[in-house]
């Protein structure tokens, strides 16, 4: 234990650096895990919509309307506030819930687990990740 703690004193610079890239690493890792929380792949979105899923977008009216997935459902932050009285019809159903790159859902499928609807996700990676895989996009 002494040639350690001289090893980290005589080397003041590389035991720094050895803890910021420690440090480094767990932020990564715990947002990474917090965006993938409830996470679906784009594939698995499809299946989900064969199946019935609804499928929210978060995003803004000019984003929805430049292009969206097609059947989505334009979704504000004010209705996802109150999406239990809003959306007490869908509680029982499976939401896909959406946005840009898939953090904002993340966040917004753990309010609307916290208001009862236990069967939501987040597309992960959001509409990049729809459009990375080609996937089609319903304009207007």
């Amino acid at each position: 234990m002494d040639h350690f703690l001289d090893y980290l004193h005589n080397h003041i610079y590389l035991s720094g650096l050895a803890v910021a890239a420690v440090t480094a690493v767990l932020v990564y890792e715990l947002r990474m895990r917090a965006t993938q929380f409830a996470a679906v792949s784009s594939q698995e979105t499809i299946r989900l919509m064969n199946q019935g899923a609804v499928v929210l977008d978060l995003r803004d009216k000019a984003a929805y309307n430049a292009g969206r997935i097609s059947g989505s459902r334009l979704l504000t932050a004010e209705q996802l506030a109150s999406a239990g009285e809003s959306l007490k019809k869908l509680k029982n159903k499976t939401l896909v819930v959406y946005c840009d790159r898939g953090i904002r859902s993340a966040a917004a499928v753990r309010q609307l687990r916290e208001q009862g609807f236990l069967q939501s996700f987040s597309l992960s990676g959001g509409v990049a990740a729809w459009q990375a895989e080609s996937l089609p996009l319903q304009r207007g």
